[in-house]
This record gives C-alpha cells, sequence and structure tokens, in this order.
C-alpha cells in the first residue's frame, strides 16, 4: 500500500498535467503566503518597537546568500545535464552528479549559516540603518534563528531538481505549503496581542522567526519524503574528476551571480525604503508580495513544469520541437497574463483591503504600478529558460546585470521624497522589467531569425484585440460596483471582486472563442464537457 501511495505521488506527468499541478499547488502557496502576511500586518504594528519591518528586513542576508550561492544551481545549471544522463538510461551518472552537488553546497552554505549567525548586527546594518534600537534588536534575533535556512533550503532545492528532472512535481509542489502553514500559525501563537486576548505567553516578533526556523525544517522533510520509490541513495562524496559535475560548476557562476544581483537590488530597495519613515519596507514588501502572485501562479508554475520537457527536446537532437514547445507555451503564457493584470490594476484596492489589512491605501497605490511589472515577469519566467535549455546562463547574466544597475539608478531618484516616494520603487520596476524582455527578445531574434514566425506575431495580434474588450469589461465592472469607503470584509470586498473577476475571465474567454484563438479552444472545450456532465438529467429513484 505504502509503494502504490509513492508511485503514485511521483510518477511522471504530462506537461499540462504538471502546469495544472504547479498552478494548483502555487495558488494555494500564495493564498496562504497571503494569509500568512496579512496576520503578520494585521498582528504587529507596522510602527513602533514591534514594527514589521525588523521582520521583512531580516530576511534579506539570508535570502541574498542562498540566491547568489545555491539557487542558480537548483534548476537551470542542474536541470539540463541531468536530463541528458536520464535520457541515456544513465540513473548512476545521474545519482553521483546530484550528489556531489548537494554535498558541495551544503558544506558551503553551512558555512555561510554561521557568518550570518555570528555577523547578524553589522549585515542588518547595511540593509536597514534606519531602524530603531528596539527594531534592531528584534531583526537580529530573527537574522540569527534563520541563519540555516539557506543551509535547508539548498539541500530541499537540489532534492526538488532530482524529482522534476524525473517528472515528479507532487511533493515540489506541495512542500512550500507547509512553509507557509508554519509561519501563520507562529504569528497566531506569537501575536503581539495574543496576552490581549486570553493567549499564552508569547515572543512577540521574534516567535515568527521561530516559526520561520521550524517551516524550513519541515519543508525539507516533505522533500525527503518524496524521494521514496526512486531508488535515490544519499552520499558523502564529491567527484571533481566527473565531467558533466565539473560542467554544471562552469554553469552555475552566471546564474548565481544574475540570482544574486537581484537579491542586492532587493536589499537596496530595502535600504531606500528606510529612509522614507517606519512603514515604508513593510508597505512595500506587502505590494511588491502582491504582485509576485500572479507571477508564481502563471511565469513560475507554467515555466517550472514546461524546462524538462524544453531540455529533453534538445538532448533528443530536436531542435524543431523545443522551438515549437517554446512558442506554444510562450503564447499561452501572454493569453492567460494580460486579463489577470488588466484585472489587478483596476481592482487594486479592493485586492489591498481585502487582503492587507492595515495601509491598504499605501499597498494599493504601490501596487498599482507594479501592475505593469507583472506581464513582463511572467514573460522573463520562459524567456529566460530558453536560453537556460541551451545551457547559455551568460546572455540572461549579463542582461541582468545591466538592468539591476538600470533598477537602482532609477529607483535611487524615483523614490526620493520630493519626488515619488515609496510609489518610486514600483515605477523603477515596471520600467526595467519591459527592458529587460525587450532586450532578451531581440537577442533571441539575431540568433534565430525564424523563431518568431508570422503564426506566432499573428496570434499575439489577436490577443492583444480581445484585451480591448477585457478592459472594458472590467471597466464597467468596477463602475457598477465601486469600492466604498466603509467597505470591509471577506464577504462585501470578496463578492464585489469575485463578480468582476467572473466577468473579466469570461469576457476574455468568450472574445478569444469568438477570435479563434487555438488557446481557447482546450478551456471551452473542459467547460462544456463540465456543463454536460451538470445538466445531464438523472433518473431518481424510489
Amino acid at each position: 500500500m505504502k509503494n502504490r501511495l509513492f508511485d503514485r505521488a511521483n510518477k511522471r506527468i504530462s506537461l499540462g498535467n504538471a502546469a495544472a499541478l504547479l498552478i494548483v499547488a502555487a495558488l494555494s502557496g500564495q493564498v496562504l503566503g497571503f494569509l500568512r502576511v496579512k496576520l503578520i500586518n494585521a498582528n504587529f504594528s507596522q510602527f513602533g518597537g514591534q514594527s514589521t519591518d525588523a521582520f521583512f528586513a531580516a530576511f534579506k542576508i539570508p535570502d541574498f546568500f542562498f540566491y547568489t550561492i545555491a539557487a542558480g544551481a537548483l534548476g537551470v545549471a542542474f536541470i539540463p545535464i541531468l536530463a541528458d544522463h536520464l535520457e541515456k538510461g544513465d540513473h548512476k551518472g545521474a545519482w553521483e552528479i546530484a550528489n556531489s552537488l548537494l554535498n558541495m553546497l551544503a558544506i558551503i552554505m553551512l558555512f555561510v549559516g554561521v557568518i550570518i549567525f555570528i555577523f547578524a548586527r553589522p549585515l542588518l546594518h547595511i540593509v536597514a540603518p534606519n531602524l530603531s534600537p528596539e527594531q534592531a534588536h528584534n531583526a537580529v534575533l530573527i537574522m540569527r534563528l534563520i541563519a540555516f535556512n539557506p543551509f535547508l533550503f539548498t539541500i530541499s532545492g537540489i532534492l526538488t531538481a532530482v524529482q522534476q528532472t524525473m517528472g515528479r512535481f507532487f511533493f515540489y509542489a506541495i512542500a512550500p505549503l507547509f512553509y507557509n502553514i508554519c509561519i501563520i500559525i507562529s504569528a497566531l501563537m506569537f501575536s503581539t496581542i495574543a496576552p490581549q486576548n486570553g493567549g499564552p505567553n508569547n515572543l512577540g516578533l521574534v516567535g515568527v522567526g521561530v516559526g520561520a526556523l521550524i517551516a524550513a525544517i519541515l519543508q525539507l522533510l516533505i522533500v525527503l519524503f518524496g524521494l521514496g520509490g526512486m531508488n535515490f541513495i544519499l552520499q558523502r562524496k564529491i567527484n571533481f574528476k566527473n565531467a558533466d559535475f565539473r560542467k554544471v560548476l562552469r554553469l552555475i557562476p552566471p546564474r548565481s551571480i544574475d540570482q544574486g544581483v537581484d537579491s542586492i537590488n532587493s536589499i537596496v530597495e530595502t535600504r531606500f525604503s528606510s529612509r522614507l519613515g517606519t512603514g515604508s519596507i513593510s508597505y512595500y514588501e506587502s505590494a511588491y508580495t502582491l504582485h509576485t502572485v500572479p507571477i508564481q501562479l502563471i511565469g513560475t508554475a507554467i515555466a517550472t513544469a514546461a524546462f524538462p520537457r524544453m531540455s529533453e527536446r534538445l538532448s533528443q537532437g530536436r531542435p524543431d520541437l523545443f522551438r515549437s514547445d517554446f512558442l506554444k507555451v510562450l503564447r499561452a503564457m501572454i493569453w492567460i497574463t494580460i486579463p489577470v493584470v488588466v484585472l489587478s490594476f483596476f481592482s487594486r484596492g479592493y485586492l489591498a483591503r481585502l487582503i492587507f489589512s492595515r495601509g491598504s491605501n499605501e499597498i494599493a497605490a504601490i501596487f498599482g504600478f507594479l501592475c505593469g511589472a507583472i506581464f513582463f515577469r511572467v514573460i522573463y519566467a520562459i524567456v529566460s529558460r530558453y536560453f537556460y535549455a541551451k545551457k547559455d546562463t551568460w546572455t540572461p547574466l549579463i542582461v541582468s546585470i545591466f538592468i539591476i544597475a538600470l533598477n537602482i539608478l532609477l529607483a535611487w531618484q524615483l523614490s526620493k521624497p520630493d519626488r515619488y516616494g515609496i510609489a518610486g520603487l514600483a515605477i523603477a520596476q515596471a520600467v526595467v522589467a519591459a527592458v529587460e524582455v525587450f532586450i532578451l527578445f531581440c537577442i533571441m531574434l539575431i540568433r534565430d531569425r525564424k523563431l518568431f514566425d508570422r503564426e506566432f506575431w499573428g496570434g499575439v495580434w489577436r490577443i492583444l484585440s480581445v484585451t480591448g474588450f477585457s478592459v472594458v469589461a472590467t471597466y464597467i465592472m468596477v463602475q457598477i460596483f465601486p469600492l466604498g469607503a466603509n467597505d470591509k470584509g471577506v464577504l462585501t470586498l470578496g463578492s464585489k471582486f469575485g463578480l468582476i473577476t467572473i466577468v473579466t475571465l469570461g469576457v476574455h474567454l468568450g472574445m478569444s472563442s469568438l477570435f479563434s484563438l487555438e488557446e481557447a479552444v482546450p478551456v471551452v472545450a473542459k467547460l462544456r464537457k463540465a456543463l454536460k456532465i451538470i445538466l445531464k438529467p438523472r433518473r431518481i429513484g424510489w
């Protein structure tokens, strides 16, 4: 019975089913993530000694080290090499590379954890030098609690990369859900309002850091459980003589630097936010979290599901199928993303007030500008994997360095108090997201002039035509169900937002079908099938 459960959870699934699983898991994760941030914002003040600014600032340095050193190896530098071995049926060679990478990065990240733990205070000063003494004290304690989270995430990431390459996405999809659940529980247990409600003794904001540490441990345990039935044996060995392992090591630096400069950008934005007064870090982090939802649900989920297949096409020596799969996925992502961006922009006030009880007006204003970045970040998710599947990690890196430098320059100028303030950070994000995708598109066209054919551009043009109807429908619905000054609660806000969403997506799907967009065909077919099942006459026996 146990083996059957492992087989069912770990069996290889199709690209469509993998994408569906990851989207559902990502949606669940984002809902839990929103609940996590909402509870932190609701139970801890944006001001004073227990300010949530300390919580958000504490994660910047651990995240920086994780993304800079390890994250580049977990997918794009590792999966293509692993896919080559598995395509040849060489499981032993694949496991040898995985063990070597796992052991090497585990040693490095363990050392990094010690560094973070010892030097937490000076590292925090780099991120947020304007925190009050009590806020800084809390941030240092939280940073030390999560100092070894990058070590745990690294192990989890490599093991889930192995599972993804095998076409197994279940435990990769559900593990992050437990991470959010743990932090949610800790936010409730250690809330500063707990004593007022007769709750237990609390550790304040630092208690949420305890929850984050436990969450990382639990996430790793879930991932380890997912190794069942794979015949993967953990070995304490680093084989530097392995040619393909050395190849992975050569691919890691550009991707790691790429991830690292993104983290540096996040640190710089946090530093700019701290100069704008207490609460600014929390407002921007909340709006940024809101804008990452569609990026994760659409961009990351679909691109993650498609990447092993794209790598496999090249391993098979079929660049024609690689090109076809890439364009099909790209068009689908454009078709799905555009109505979501329209809906997000017009409904930004509803979303901010529904999810974030405090500071909703400030968060909605910031999120409005970040909506411009959503579309291009989603597209970047699959475009970057176009290069990674070809084992080209340098091109995205070079472009990314230029983009981050541009973003820091724009953020520095636009976020000044006498200009746009905290909203300037969001404006800079939207501008550089568009520039980055444009540059990568130009490089792709130079290298492969046949990549974007007439059929692709014709489909994109029809999608844009449909968007006009979606914009009009959303605008009308917002006028019919406006956001009132006294609108509060899930029932009031949720019903209004739900109606706006249904009409917007319904118009988008209906007009897409009318314009004969191929992306709408499977969706319409499944809806018709569901309606037939629902409306099918049933005999009632007595």
